[in-house]
């Protein structure tokens, strides 16, 4: 009897063993934020979706604490430590990452997402085309103000490309308009600071009749700031991302539009396509490697249709 009961502990210890070693088998892939934000839900969503289709992997997407460069590479550093065979990640300053990245890319199956780093070793970028979207808010704004208007920007991240390229795109499709991007104005990824940000140009130039958040976070910033100021509606507004406030000044008539990303696809296609490549399928790879995921203008003819779409991803 004492034999029969050993055996069968032993089978159980052995059964428990060989689960602890499955489990500890599982490729770990990680999607990994510049700045904390509630932009990306959807992207969580997205790797959550992931998750249920790759069984064999362990999937998460990972906060900085802030969005500075160090603090997101430490947090990488930590990741690779622990054992990542891959990471997606928006970096915070993919010029100035370079070197890190290269590093990075030489360790593990790296991915860009948001803001590319071409000059790299990643393997990938799926994203947006930034310069495209920022061409899409123009539109928005010649739109809203055909007889002209001076806008002030505001973004998180003055330096980053995604930033420099939405920017860019602006000022492309309003050359030889009656509108001006005057400023745009950085915050580093400070909520606080970018309210103040908008506070201080409603002091310092009564001229700006236009404001455009270049960020998720930036236009529910200028949507409260003006609100405070009960000068909501006297000064169009045109917003970045799908934010719960942004959609909701689109509906109401107080945001003139916004361009919204897909950051759910860019999450589910990226980890799908990560464990592919792991697993030794490259041939899903664009010469270019390039994969752009098309941005969209919502304003008040869509966006319900929109917040409906967005509800059923977050389901």
């Amino acid at each position: 009897m004492k034999r029969l009961v050993s055996t069968a502990m032993a089978l159980v210890l052995a059964a428990g063993f060989a689960a602890g070693a499955h489990a500890d088998d599982k490729k770990k892939l990680y999607f990994v934020v510049n700045v904390p934000s509630d932009f990306w839900k959807a992207a969580e969503a997205g790797v959550k979706k992931a998750q249920g289709e790759l069984p064999n992997y362990d999937l998460a997407l990972k906060y900085p604490e802030q969005g500075a460069a160090a603090i997101q590479q430490r947090l990488m550093d930590d990741l690779i430590a622990g054992g990542a065979a891959g990471i997606m990640v928006s970096a915070v300053d993919p010029k100035t990452e370079s070197d890190y990245l290269n590093k990075v890319g030489g360790q593990i199956v790296l991915f860009t997402t948001d803001s590319d780093a071409p000059k790299t070793s990643r393997v990938v970028y799926i994203g947006s085309s930034n310069v495209l979207a920022g061409e899409q808010a123009a539109e928005i704004m010649l739109k809203a103000m055909p007889d002209g208007g001076k806008c002030m920007g505001y973004v998180g991240l003055l330096g980053a490309d995604n930033a420099k390229e939405r920017i860019q795109g602006v000022k492309d499709k309003i050359k030889g308009s009656k509108i001006e991007l005057v400023d745009v104005r950085g915050d580093d990824g400070d909520q606080t600071r970018a309210k103040r940000n908008v506070e201080d140009t409603l002091t310092a130039h009564p001229e700006i009749n236009c404001m455009v958040g270049f960020y998720s976070y930036n236009t529910p910033q200028i949507y409260a700031a003006l609100k405070d100021a009960g000068k909501l509606g006297q000064i169009k507004i045109i917003g970045f991302d799908g934010d719960p406030v942004t959609l909701g000044g689109v509906k109401e008539g107080s945001i003139a539009g916004t361009v919204v990303q897909q950051p759910f696809e860019w999450a589910y296609q990226g980890m799908k396509d990560m464990a592919k490549y792991i697993e030794g399928d490259k041939s899903w790879v664009p010469e270019n490697k390039l994969m752009i995921v098309p941005t969209k203008i919502i304003d008040q003819g869509n966006v319900d249709a929109y917040n409906t779409e967005q509800a059923n991803y977050l389901k």
